[in-house]
């Protein structure tokens, strides 16, 4: 029996003008960080348009998973070059975070000269609590499709308890689920049942597989004097504008060292947007000085609660610590500068690992260790993001959270008295508005987003 939904009416071919429009759309509802904005991209792209299957979806993302840097982003990369090729992976990426970019841009100037976002606060309260439904419902989705048997759901509380309750690094579980996954390819072979080929995922009447089958994406195979040419190029990109600006205002200057600690930061922060804010924050605050905790909280709720991926809080510490130090420019054009470096060497490193690698990841998509491994990946993904979800939801729904130790466990506790009811209303009603009837996201966030801004300006006056 197939497991395929319905075949709809088949896409011959999906315009690059088309899919520009799609990846807007998703770079500006990309809320919630990479749980809801992989949900979105599930929704958008698997469910709504059949632009690729659920199998295909997966695979990429289990790679994404194992690199640095923003795995989301990483996953539009690739959809959008196995689509439309490297022009493609170029638009889809830079669609995805051109809105934060924005937003992030204006906010960081608000804040740099005012530091009081009434107005920005109430819009994102609602907002946020549409966003904690979106996220719920990627957990349902992505877990029906990913965990088809015992051992996959295993793995995936495993990955949740880890992560949750003992705080092991991300890194070590993904790890951990792909020996699992090499290991169950001959121990327990039932469990990890060899890839579907080319044909049998055409049979979904999924554009890009069906393309796949015919022998339409010839620049999926792999080249070793392409893949010399995107090496050369990516890092060509990556590190001319550092070299100009130590050039230009010196290698002791802020700017040159934003790029330099970025710049390392882009290649050595595994472990998703929580890892890598850890790790920044860490030094932001204690080594170079640039924000006092309490800035670098209010940067982290920004990039929460506005669309593209979380690590665009980078943009927000760059522009503030600039503008506060702008040497021989204006503090706003020195703002700019900062924040415009340090997107470019946080984000292009993604566009190298997928243009470099996603064509032997498609290559090996066959091998049946590498499948098991990825499967597996998969399986502790629906893990990561149930524990992005608990963790989303606690800091939406409750103001205060204390962190309990227990020997190896460390749990973050909500207190009850702090509950917030009007989040809790919210996130409840988009919840209902999604998954019972079938709402729009983007008619539901909106929705959210002008409720909980009444709620919020109408309590200030009230008090």
């Amino acid at each position: 029996m197939s497991t395929f939904p319905p075949a709809e009416q088949a896409t011959e071919h999906v315009p690059l003008r088309e899919a520009t429009r799609v990846w807007a759309k998703i770079g500006w509802l990309g809320f919630g960080g990479p749980a809801g904005q992989i949900a979105l991209m599930h929704r958008e792209l698997v469910e709504k348009r059949r632009w690729i299957s659920d199998e295909r979806f997966l695979h990429a993302l289990s790679y994404c998973m194992l690199l640095p840097g923003p795995e989301a982003q990483q996953l539009a990369i690739y959809i959008g070059w196995l689509m439309h090729r490297t022009l493609g992976g170029i638009i889809a990426g830079t669609l995805f975070v051109l809105p934060g970019v924005i937003v992030i841009g204006a906010l960081s100037w608000l804040y740099a000269t005012w530091q009081q976002l009434p107005i920005v606060t109430a819009v994102f309260f609602g907002l946020k609590a549409a966003v904690l439904a979106v996220v719920v419902e990627a957990v349902l989705r992505v877990g029906r499709r990913a965990l088809k048997n015992a051992l996959m759901l295993g793995i995936a509380i495993a990955a949740f308890v880890a992560l949750y309750l003992f705080k092991l690094p991300f890194p070590l579980v993904i790890v951990s689920a792909a020996a699992i996954g090499v290991v169950g390819r001959y121990r327990w072979p039932a469990s990890f049942p060899a890839p579907a080929s080319a044909e049998v995922l055409a049979q979904g009447n999924y554009l890009v597989d069906r393309r796949m089958a015919a022998g339409e994406l010839a620049h999926t195979k792999t080249s070793l004097r392409r893949s010399t040419v995107v090496l050369v190029c990516c890092l060509a990109l990556w590190v001319a504008p550092v070299l100009a600006v130590a050039a230009i205002f010196g290698r002791g200057s802020l700017l040159a060292q934003q790029g330099l600690f970025f710049g390392e930061a882009a290649l050595v922060t595994f472990g998703g947007a929580y890892a890598v804010l850890a790790y920044v924050a860490q030094r932001a605050v204690e080594s170079f000085h640039w924000l006092s905790p309490g800035e670098m909280l209010d940067g982290l709720a920004l990039a929460e609660t506005t669309p593209g991926p979380l690590i665009m809080v980078v943009q927000f510490v760059a522009f503030v610590a600039a503008f506060r130090n702008p040497g021989e420019l204006s503090p706003q054009a020195s703002g700019v500068i900062g924040a415009l470096l340090t997107t470019w060497v946080t984000f292009v490193p993604c566009f190298l690992w997928i243009f470099l690698g996603a064509p032997y990841v498609e290559k090996l998509r066959r091998n049946r260790a590498l499948n098991a491994a990825l499967s597996a990946i998969t399986a502790a993904v629906v893990g990561v993001i149930l524990n992005l979800s608990v963790w989303f939801a606690v800091h939406t729904i409750f103001h205060a959270v204390q962190a309990q130790v227990w020997g190896p466990l460390r749990i973050e506790i909500p207190e009850p008295g702090s509950v917030d009811l009007a989040a809790l209303v919210l996130s409840a009603a988009s919840l209902i508005a999604m998954l019972r009837f079938r709402l729009g996201m983007g008619w539901t966030l909106l929705a959210s987003a002008a409720l909980g801004a009444a709620w919020v300006l109408l309590r200030g006056v009230i008090t």
